[in-house]
């Protein structure tokens, strides 16, 4: 049977609901918009920066709902990430180097190159550390474009996609964990990863139950915050400790997974929008677009992405070290590449730590990333709009 037949129960729920999750993200960025500037204004910025918690000398856990949301509420979207990576080594498109060296290789091509553009335009200044903004995919939105282009794209071009952005993914808590960690205390750290390496053994021991690993996770998370590491990075590193076995509906890890895709796409994600996109134009925001940094992040996602993507898959297939999935050429990659430019979700996170207490090139850098999310969304979706229908992949025997 051809591969692209081969498609498990959980990769179809993970592909239909990040599709749906796309339109209720937009549907949340535009809500936040017109909250922040038409009805409720400064007011509405306010609730989010807003602190609360409790502080004592020995426990610091009071922070602005927006950073308990960002440090929190995203480290269980990182553990759904980490799961979905997880799946893919194992059981899924990476699991084989035939079928993971076009997706890998086109995913680094569309991570460097973005870093590159935007390094090259804010080398040396304030803005510099903004190089990992455009290096982000968001599948959720990628997914939603492909959708609604419809039967023009064939389903091998789906899975690239999907392969692409969780390797994207992977590359961007990378990019997280070395270039935007501060403050690094070693004692929180050897705590977090002496938690981490218990799971490990209670994993070997094969112990499935899993509450015993979220217990155990919600204090390597702790730890990782205070380690100075983002408190996020301790969701990747759950995921990976959960048991995988067999993979099947029994598994722990995919039992985790399925509980997560609900509260994770239509809850976490809308509110993380909600957040950080309650941004008041001022009166001449316009002016921030034409900022080194802001014409970094739009040459990145824009042109970076889709240049980076396209052009490190014709070299890998030129090469022969990969080869076109069937019923695809390279204006598919062309239009997938455009789609990789949607950064928004990972790319608004990474401004958020890039530029902290800077709040002038936060907004401008949210605008940015916004508008070219939307102009590569709009190029993604007519290039693969005015490709030919494919015809049926006929499964071989």
């Amino acid at each position: 049977m051809s591969f692209s037949l081969k498609f498990t129960k959980l990769f179809k729920e993970f592909t239909e609901s990040n599709q749906s999750s796309g339109l209720l993200l937009l549907a949340s960025t535009v809500l936040s918009l017109l909250l922040a500037n038409v009805l409720l204004g400064q007011a509405y910025v306010d609730f989010w920066h807003a602190k609360i918690g409790v502080q004592t000398d020995y426990l610091n856990l009071k922070h602005s709902l927006e950073h308990w949301i960002n440090d929190g509420l995203m480290a269980i979207f990182f553990l759904l990430v980490g799961l979905e990576i997880e799946r893919e080594i194992y059981a899924g498109e990476l699991s084989e180097l035939r079928k993971a060296t076009l997706p890998i290789v086109a995913a680094l091509g569309g991570m460097l190159l973005p870093a590159a553009f935007h390094l090259v335009l804010n080398s040396g200044t304030e803005t510099q550390a903004g190089f990992g903004i455009p290096m982000a995919t968001d599948i959720a939105f990628a997914l939603g474009i492909l959708a609604m282009v419809g039967k023009n794209v064939p389903l091998a071009v789906k899975v690239f996609l999907t392969a692409l952005a969780i390797i994207d993914d992977l590359g961007a808590i990378i990019v997280i964990a070395i270039f935007y960690s501060k403050g690094f205390s070693l004692a929180f750290f050897l705590g977090a990863m002496s938690l981490f390496v218990v799971m490990l053994i209670l994993n070997r021991l094969k112990v499935d139950a899993l509450w015993i690993y979220l217990v155990l996770g919600v204090v390597m998370w702790y730890c990782m915050m205070g380690s100075g590491i983002h408190a996020t990075i301790a969701g990747v590193l759950l995921a990976f400790a959960i048991p995988f076995r067999d993979g099947s509906e029994s598994s722990p890890s995919y039992r985790l997974q399925h509980a997560l895709h609900v509260p994770v796409l239509f809850v976490i994600m809308p509110i993380f929008a909600l957040a950080n996109t309650c941004i008041i134009f001022s009166e001449n925001w316009w002016q921030g677009l034409f900022s080194a940094n802001s014409l970094g992040i739009f040459l990145g996602l824009f042109v970076g992405k889709s240049v980076g993507i396209l052009g490190a898959a014709l070299i890998a297939i030129k090469l022969k070290i990969a080869e076109y999935p069937r019923g695809t050429n390279w204006k598919h990659f062309w239009g997938a590449g455009f789609l990789g430019g949607i950064g928004f979700t990972m790319s608004i996170f990474i401004t958020v730590l890039a530029f902290e207490s800077n709040l002038e090139v936060i907004a401008a850098s949210k605008i940015s990333v916004l508008m070219t999310s939307v102009a590569a969304g709009l190029a993604g979706f007519l290039i693969l709009k005015l490709q030919p229908v494919p015809k049926p992949v006929v499964a071989e025997s």
